[in-house]
């Protein structure tokens, strides 16, 4: 996938643990474990806004880019 969730880091940097974080957005463990892991197709915006608002973070500071490189034929 082309879209990183740098989650896990945010989380570690402002010494903030999972379940905490998932209690005060309203969502499960395991749902922020799968997100953190980066196993979701997608998720709401609403859930962005709630984890930004928490860790005092803007969304580039969860999410990262990499753009794709297709294979060249010679």
């Amino acid at each position: 996938m082309s879209i990183t969730i740098k989650l896990d880091v945010l989380l570690a940097m402002r010494k903030v643990k999972s379940k905490d974080l998932a209690a005060a957005i309203g969502i499960t463990e395991q749902n922020l474990s799968l997100l953190k892991q980066g196993k979701v197709k997608g998720f709401r915006l609403a859930t962005l806004e709630a984890i930004c608002e928490y860790l005092d973070c803007q969304p580039g500071d969860l999410l990262e880019y990499h753009r794709e490189t297709e294979a060249r034929s010679e």
